[in-house]
């Protein structure tokens, strides 16, 4: 099982929160053509990364997320670098108490780390940027049920879109983004429009209990890890998982373990 980070960007709008989501390209071997919040693997580089942070360190992550340091301060990066990867959301700054507000310059090193070329640790050290681990806030914690071919322990943060940053979908990895007001995001998993994995659509329903970014960041998640499980009902695969009857009741095409789903 892999270990993985997943961030959740949120921004206000006139609709209440907004989320940023991609639509992952058709033939990924996971999650291929589901809606998903920016993230990915850890890599070996992240629990190595020797750089500079602000913010909470590991042991305050670590005691968050109930993992040790090594692993907490892999994930933070890992999320940080996701983060940038997928989006160009770049949460550092020149110095602890300032943030990037234009990334664009960094476009080819972008690349660059998507591909493996290069370290995050390389690319803040290249420019003397300061992660910003205070811009990240610790969410949940879920892990692929027993039972699927690739299996991950993701851990969830959520992020506000420093200001000035523009988050876009020049990844290889996506085959359209966008900003959906969380209403609208499960209105369209409601009429079939996409398809939302159980920890991606309990993110979304969760964060209609807040009215407002400054809620969601001054909220102090309670991180209990879920693994669902799997089961069958009438020969067809389900998951097991805390809301699952909102689930499976809400949506015209919830996940239902069909292998197309999986290509």
């Amino acid at each position: 099982m892999r270990d993985a980070s997943t961030v959740i960007l949120v921004r206000d709008a006139t609709e209440g929160i907004e989320v940023f989501l991609l639509e992952r390209v058709g033939g990924m071997a996971f999650a291929g053509g589901m809606t998903v919040f920016p993230g990915g693997g850890v890599d070996i580089s992240d629990a190595d990364a020797d750089l500079e942070w602000t913010g909470p360190d590991a042991t305050w992550w670590a005691e968050q997320f109930g993992v040790d340091e090594r692993k907490a301060k892999a994930s933070v990066c890992a999320a940080a670098r996701e983060t940038f990867e997928e989006c160009g959301i770049l949460l550092a700054g020149p110095t602890a108490d300032s943030v990037v507000t234009d990334t664009s310059d960094y476009a080819d090193e972008r690349g660059a780390l998507e591909r493996r070329e290069l370290t995050f640790a390389q690319f803040l050290t290249r420019h003397g940027l300061v992660l910003r681990a205070d811009l990240l806030r610790p969410w949940s914690n879920w892990i692929t049920p027993v039972g699927e071919k690739r299996r991950y322990d993701t851990r969830f943060f959520v992020a506000v879109v420093p200001d000035g940053q523009t988050a876009d979908g020049a990844t290889s990895e996506a085959a359209s983004v966008g900003w959906r007001s969380l209403s609208a995001a499960l209105a369209d998993w409601q009429r079939g429009e996409t398809i939302l994995l159980p920890p991606t659509w309990s993110q979304l329903a969760g964060l209609t209990e807040f009215a407002s970014v400054a809620d969601v960041v001054a909220a102090r998640a309670e991180i209990t890890p879920i693994q669902p499980n799997l089961y069958h009902v009438d020969g067809e695969l389900r998951v097991e998982f805390p809301g699952q009857d909102a689930y499976y009741a809400g949506s015209a095409h919830p996940w239902t373990g069909r292998k197309d789903l999986h290509r």
